[in-house]
């Protein structure tokens, strides 16, 4: 059973990991110094930055859970 779950926990870490990355900025950053911070604003949010936003709270819970567990059966 420990073997399974630190399986899923280093698969959720990599999943997490690229999901955060795939998020946009939200300002402050270097895009920003440079102009285009006007455009990004203006985008708003789509349906694929919710979506994106509700998978990676998804599997952030996991993560949370994956976490737990592990730090219960060691």
């Amino acid at each position: 059973m420990t073997i399974f779950v630190t399986i899923l926990h280093v698969i959720v870490s990599f999943a997490l990991i690229v999901l955060v990355l795939l998020h946009s900025g939200k300002g402050g950053g270097l895009s920003d110094m440079f102009g285009s911070g006007g455009v990004s604003a203006a985008a708003g949010s789509t349906a694929i930055e919710k979506n994106l936003d509700r998978i990676t709270i998804l599997v952030s819970t996991v993560f949370a859970f994956t976490t737990t567990a592990l730090a219960l059966m060691l």
